[in-house]
């Protein structure tokens, strides 16, 4: 009996089972994004000195909203309950301890009672509609020496504030009105812009040199980012004046067009010291005034203390205006 080979090929066999792949749950993947959020949001506000300011000036625009990174906390709590996940709500502690450690004590009233001297300043909008009635509200701040930066026509200011403050210098767009004697008064050089201007005040309590200053506008394009690079300029040259007062006693006042938080102003706002964060309640924004995102008014000092610093109620200008109370 002759044996037959069988060459026909072997029936497919099936393939080997493959183990499930594991993927995150909606609650898992909730919660990893949730993490990644506050990670970066932590880093943002730990190392935001470490964002390169070329190009586009990303650094300056980064420290001038720094304080708004908290948002980030009631954002993911609102994501974690609707989750319902407590491993995305425990994500929030993070950045919600470093920013109460940044920024907590500015929440804290350091108000007091008492001072030397009362001094306002406010940017009035060169296109103020009522420059009469917010003249009036200025005055009756009380303050003995008001600071008004963007002045259109500054004869209506003049007319409105020469009863209470029989003391006055312009320059350009800046001006200076005060209760007590202005003397060596002059413009302060911060080419190509000139709108800053520095005077004595002769108070009862001795002379303070007063700066004036509204630095240049900010300006965000596509293609440029963040420019501040003539404001930048302006701010150093203005720094350099500074330097060289001889009066020991100091303000300088005025629109920076930047918070005290951006490292381009640096050499204008480390030597001195800021009224709001030495005496205010809270952050004390102050731009714009219909909602205000950031503090660009200030209100700086040296070789003085800050009793008490505030916003004062809208004017028809487009900032709201600050006041503070020094003392020797």
């Amino acid at each position: 009996m002759t044996a037959v080979l069988d060459t026909s090929p072997a029936p497919p066999q099936p393939p080997a089972p493959q183990p499930p792949r594991r993927r995150l749950s909606p609650g898992g993947r909730g919660a990893l994004a949730a993490a990644l959020v506050a990670l970066a949001a932590t880093l943002l506000m730990l190392g935001h000195s470490l964002i390169p300011d070329r190009p586009g000036h990303l650094g300056s625009l980064t420290e001038t909203f720094l304080p708004w990174t908290g948002l980030v906390v009631p954002l993911l709590l609102v994501c974690a309950a609707i989750r319902r996940s407590a491993v995305a709500a425990a994500t929030v502690l993070l950045p919600a301890l470093v920013w109460g450690l940044l920024y907590g004590g500015t929440l804290t009233d350091k108000q007091t009672s008492g001072g030397d001297l009362t001094v306002l300043t406010h940017n009035v909008n060169e296109h103020n509609p009522r420059p009469a009635r917010t003249a009036r509200a200025l005055a009756e701040s009380g303050a003995d020496v008001v600071a008004l930066e963007e002045l259109g026509d500054a004869s209506v200011y003049e007319e409105e504030l020469a009863a209470d403050y029989p003391y006055h210098s312009v320059h350009d767009t800046v001006g200076l009105w005060s209760r007590y004697p202005l003397t060596d008064t002059r413009a302060v050089d911060i080419a190509p812009w000139p709108r800053a201007l520095r005077a004595t005040v002769r108070t009862p309590k001795g002379p303070v040199a007063v700066y004036v200053a509204h630095l240049l506008s900010v300006r965000f394009s596509p293609t440029a980012g963040f420019g501040t690079a003539a404001r930048d300029r302006a701010a150093d040259l203005l720094a350099e004046a500074l330097r060289a007062e001889a009066l020991p006693r100091a303000l300088l006042v005025g629109d920076f067009n930047g918070t005290t938080d951006d490292r381009a102003l640096s050499a204008l706002t480390s030597p001195m010291r800021s009224a709001q964060e030495m005496a205010g309640a809270g952050f004390g924004l102050s731009w714009p005034a219909a909602f205000p995102l950031a503090r660009i008014d200030h209100i700086l000092l040296r070789g003085m203390e800050a009793c008490s610093a505030w916003t004062l109620p809208a004017t028809a200008s487009d900032h709201l205006p600050v006041a503070a109370s020094v003392r020797w």
